[in-house]
């Protein structure tokens, strides 16, 4: 296992935010100059950083350095979460100043779950260290586009590149619709189809491993390419 390092970090509001720093432990031989910030699912719904744990640790486990931490209004940091997401888009730009400054690192991937995904998808292009971007479970159907909608934009127009991984059985976004968004992306625009899952399923510790999977492999052909 690995060290965790706990920090609060003053969004510019004033706002306190929780955040965690996932390190690789001494067993792991080959570190990655990369870290990874992973922005937790819908506060409104429960959504905190002690559900991303699972994956941190894995991530880890694997040579990254891991970032994650309580939006506005979730576990330990103080502020109101917003419906839209609009103000936990600056929580993420906030958290990622601070790795650039704190975590030794040339450069940063997003990593956004559920309603988590439009809100870092959002910060994709305002930090320049941000250099990729992995959604998963990104609500875009026709009753999430009613909360999200204003986010999808960014992140399509976005030339940096980008993942999207989702169950086969999400019953926010269907294939279909996921296929359609991607078809107006600009730049690298891939996505992963997780057979047989459906949206919160695929949030669970059963599926950990394999989105992490998805995660590596996008990181690594980052590094190669670059």
């Amino acid at each position: 296992m690995g060290e965790v390092d706990f920090a609060t970090v003053e969004e510019e509001s004033g706002v306190q935010l929780s955040v965690r720093v996932y390190r690789p432990g001494e067993d792991v031989t080959e570190t990655k100059n990369v870290t990874l910030v992973l922005v937790h699912q819908y506060t409104v719904l429960g959504g905190c950083q002690g559900l991303m744990k699972g994956m941190a640790n894995l991530l880890t486990s694997r040579g990254y350095v891991v970032v994650t931490f309580d939006q506005r209004g979730a576990g330990r940091s103080t502020g109101r979460a917003t419906i839209t997401g609009s103000a936990e888009v600056n929580d993420v730009v906030t958290v990622c100043r601070w790795a650039i400054e704190n975590v030794p690192s040339s450069s940063i991937i997003l990593v956004g779950s559920s309603a988590g995904a439009p809100i870092a998808g959002s910060a994709v292009d305002l930090i320049e260290e941000i250099k990729g971007y992995v959604g998963l479970g990104y609500p875009f159907g026709m009753m999430a586009s009613v909360l999200f909608g204003r986010h999808y934009k960014v992140v399509l127009q976005s030339p940096k590149p980008k993942l999207f991984v989702m169950g086969t059985r999400d019953g926010f976004t269907s294939v279909k619709q996921l296929e359609g968004k991607l078809k107006t992306a600009a730049g690298r625009a891939e996505k992963r189809l997780v057979a047989g899952a459906g949206h919160f399923e695929m949030e669970g510790p059963r599926y950990d491993e394999e989105m992490v999977g998805y995660i590596t492999e996008f990181a690594d052909s980052l590094d190669e390419s670059s």
